[in-house]
């Protein structure tokens, strides 16, 4: 093992604490969570709902969990209004291949990116319940950016009421979310 390129990867995706979130810096969301504080949210709540649901490998569910965004080291937080514009399949391919580059040093690296790839493709039960989970912590985060003031975030919630959440737990949890937003708004009408 070469513990220099390990030091490397380890100083890398340090990173990430400092890379903010773009999607709510282009709303004007003051002091934005970091790519690293959504991921570790992502962590917590897929670790919740794992527990939950159970059933599921949760060393599977928390690999992924930590692994979803690791990619954005290399390739920063793009928004949706970025990646719309991207022909199909290339912010994925961009991802896998920066993933594969970051996690070069590790001699089991193929494991991770299976993981990885289980997570973008939905393949698994553990795998749709992270991306449940990425989608939760997101609301989760937008509900408290506006308790505490930030406005214009009404196309965060249009978008997740169309989203086909693939747990009911997930979908349940959204409804309260939704429902505690301040001046909250029915479904359909952000």
């Amino acid at each position: 093992m070469d513990h220099e390129a390990v030091v490397d990867l380890l100083l890398e995706t340090a990173s990430l604490k400092r890379l903010p979130r773009s999607g709510w810096l282009l709303r004007g969301v003051p002091q934005a969570e970091s790519v690293a504080g959504h991921s570790f949210g992502v962590a917590f709540v897929a670790l919740v709902l794992a527990d939950l649901e159970g059933g599921l490998d949760l060393a599977k569910v928390l690999s992924m969990a930590l692994l979803h965004d690791l990619a954005e080291v290399r390739l920063t937080d793009l928004p949706a209004s970025a990646t719309h514009l991207l022909p199909g399949g290339l912010k994925s391919q961009a991802e896998a291949q920066a993933l594969t580059d970051l996690l070069a040093p590790l001699p089991h690296s193929h494991r991770w990116l299976a993981l990885w790839q289980e997570f973008e493709d939905r393949s698994s039960a553990e795998g749709r319940l992270v991306r449940d989970a990425d989608k939760l912590e997101m609301m989760v985060q937008c509900l408290r950016y506006e308790q505490a003031g930030s406005r214009g975030l009404d196309e965060f919630w249009q978008a997740m009421d169309g989203y086909d959440w693939q747990f009911a737990l997930c979908a349940g949890l959204y409804a309260r979310l939704r429902a505690m937003r301040p001046q909250a708004a029915p479904a359909g009408e952000g």
